[in-house]
């Protein structure tokens, strides 16, 4: 801890970045009950903390090191900071990005003079290919968040709190590979102990989370990247360390809740932060009802905003289930008239926001509905108690393939043999879907099929097979390298599809 503190340069990084703002968020505040300070790291030149880091980094360097150039492997916001900073500093920089990488994340980092070279199918690839050409070339590699330096950089952010606010009980900061906690979390420790520090992690990928709980250095087998910012396999060697001793407490939370919480800074500010960016307000909401919170002073970073645009229709679409003022309802009620009135009438002043239905040959339909709710998880228990007394409802709000699929798909019930269901994910660029139909061949017929752009890194695909033998299908899944998942049990499949 001492040693990272004592490596901050503080009037090093402001070179680059100026004191960024802590700005009170009222509305905020008033929904929770607490003070809430949103430090705005979003405004920085590359809209990310990670300039800081890399920065500082490139400025411990030698003349001689300096002079043969600098190299990272990043397809995110740490290789724009590290092609800013070298552009800064008149010197070379080399940035190493998996082929899958975006275009537009490509175009941003050409766009600070660096040299970009796509090379392998996922980050591992990249990463060790990056390490060979530093090793041919003598350039120096910038890590992103493994290195006393980049963590040292990151740390000029607590100082600078700590001059905006003088009373601070808490700060939530997003974790990563774990740079911006530890670099906090040690200038924090040391200069005033007791102000908490409570590291947020997706649920889909919390390395630190698991990790601490399992005293292990883990290693996550599968990463949800709708938070690519944070969205890594294992937190650095030298991170884990540090916030095994620092960190107070960890919080998980859901894609839908980051969804939420990009409304929330919307609404407050009019600005649009990109997932990782309102993660840590995220933490903040739901940690403040699990440990019933009242009337402190907490700071949330806004690690980003390195937002796709084309990411905003989903992010407006999952905003409310994040926020829990709306949920989503499988229905089963009689086939016959007036079914939909007795229904709809049991709801009364509820507003629907979703009706999907289409007539089956039974005495049973489904009904796909959203009902938009004012008063969160009370009322929506309320509202499922009382339809349950008239009808079967099941709860879809937590049902991955429901909110992704199946709610675009509803037009009635296929009756089709030996069908299996599966999810995929596989790299978004162009030709993707192409190439992942032409990986799954013609030996097998596609039952179903449903596809949407979300502007995200990656694409996701449900796919219905006919399928004779399920492990041998999925052998082949497995040499296509993509996650996949087996869905045919999914209430949601069973029920419309």
């Amino acid at each position: 801890m001492q040693n990272i503190v004592s490596r901050i340069k503080r009037e090093v990084v402001s070179e680059v970045v100026s004191k960024t703002q802590l700005e009170f968020a009222s509305q905020i505040s008033t929904n929770l009950g607490n003070k809430i300070y949103l430090k705005r790291e979003d405004l920085t030149p590359v809209h990310s903390f990670k300039l800081r880091g890399a920065y500082h980094k490139i400025r411990t360097l030698s003349p001689e090191q300096l002079a043969q150039g600098v190299i990272t492997c990043s397809a995110g916001n740490h290789a724009q900071g590290v092609a800013f900073s070298a552009k800064k500093l008149g010197i070379s920089a080399v940035i190493v990005m998996p082929k899958i990488t975006p275009k537009i994340k490509v175009d941003a980092v050409k766009s600070w003079g660096a040299e970009v070279i796509l090379f392998g199918n996922n980050y591992d690839e990249a990463f060790d290919f990056s390490q060979n050409i530093a090793k041919q070339k003598g350039y120096t590699f910038i890590h992103a968040f493994d290195d006393v330096d980049v963590i040292a950089g990151q740390g000029t952010i607590a100082y600078e709190l700590l001059e905006q606010l003088e009373e601070i009980d808490y700060i939530f900061i997003p974790v990563g590979g774990g740079g911006l906690i530890t670099g906090i979390a040690s200038v924090i420790k040391t200069l005033r102990p007791e102000i908490k520090i409570i590291g947020v992690e997706p649920v889909g990928s919390a390395a630190l989370t698991r990790s601490i709980t399992s005293d292990t250095h883990a290693v996550l087998e599968e990463v949800d990247t709708f938070a690519e910012g944070v969205a890594v396999k294992k937190v650095g060697t030298e991170n884990l360390r540090i916030a095994k001793t620092l960190v107070d407490d960890t919080v998980l939370v859901s894609n839908d809740e980051m969804c939420a919480a990009i409304k929330d800074i919307y609404n407050q500010n009019r600005h649009i932060v990109e997932p990782s960016g309102a993660l840590a307000l995220a933490g903040i909401k739901r940690y403040v009802v699990d440990k019933h919170l009242h009337g402190n002073n907490i700071i949330s970073i806004v690690s980003g905003a390195n937002m796709n645009f084309d990411r905003l229709r989903y992010v407006a679409e999952r905003a409310d289930l994040g926020e829990h003022n709306e949920v989503i309802i499988a229905v089963t009620i009689p086939e016959k008239a007036g079914s939909f009135l007795n229904f709809c009438q049991l709801l009364e002043q509820h507003a629907i926001t979703e009706f999907n239905y289409r007539y089956t040959p039974s005495d049973q339909a489904r009904i796909f509905v959203g009902v938009a709710l004012s008063k969160g998880l009370d009322e929506k228990q309320a509202l499922i108690s009382k339809l349950t007394q008239s009808f079967d409802v099941l709860d879809m709000s937590d049902n991955s393939i429901a909110k992704s699929h199946i709610r675009y798909m509803v037009g009635g019930r296929a009756e089709v043999e030996n069908e299996a269901l599966y999810r995929f994910e596989f790299p978004e660029r162009p030709g993707a879907l192409l190439n992942f139909l032409q990986k799954v061949g013609n030996k097998w017929n596609i039952s179903l099929f449903h596809y949407r752009n979300h502007g995200a890194d990656f694409g996701r695909v449900l796919i219905g097979l006919q399928v004779d033998n399920v492990e041998e299908i999925e052998r082949s899944f497995d040499e296509l390298g993509y996650f996949y998942q087996n869905e045919t049990n999914n209430k949601a499949y069973q029920y419309f599809l």
